[in-house]
């Protein structure tokens, strides 16, 4: 039986195949920290949510040449990480 990761992993390659996205790097663990960190800090639906934008975020800035996409990518975690804490201090988005 695989683990979680091996299967995150596994399911990872299969949707970046199906979106002809093979040989993306993706951290999943960084995003699982990012979506648990969104969903702690302001509501559980923040998860899916901030992950979503960061991926838009770092596919714009990649597609337009602002950044490449490992730059992109950990830019944009940065912020919402960033964000995600400034919540969580302020603690009213909750």
């Amino acid at each position: 039986m695989a683990s979680q990761q091996e299967q995150l992993e596994a399911w990872s390659g299969r949707l970046l195949q199906a979106l002809e996205l093979e040989g993306t790097p993706v951290d999943v663990s960084a995003v699982l920290d990012l979506a648990a960190a969104a969903a702690h800090s302001v509501v559980r639906p923040a998860a899916p949510l901030t992950t979503f934008i960061v991926g838009y975020a770092a596919g714009l800035a990649a597609g337009s040449g602002q950044a490449g996409d490992a730059v992109a990518m950990e830019s944009a975690m940065a912020v919402a990480t960033e964000q995600c804490r400034n919540a969580a201090a302020e603690g009213d988005v909750r």
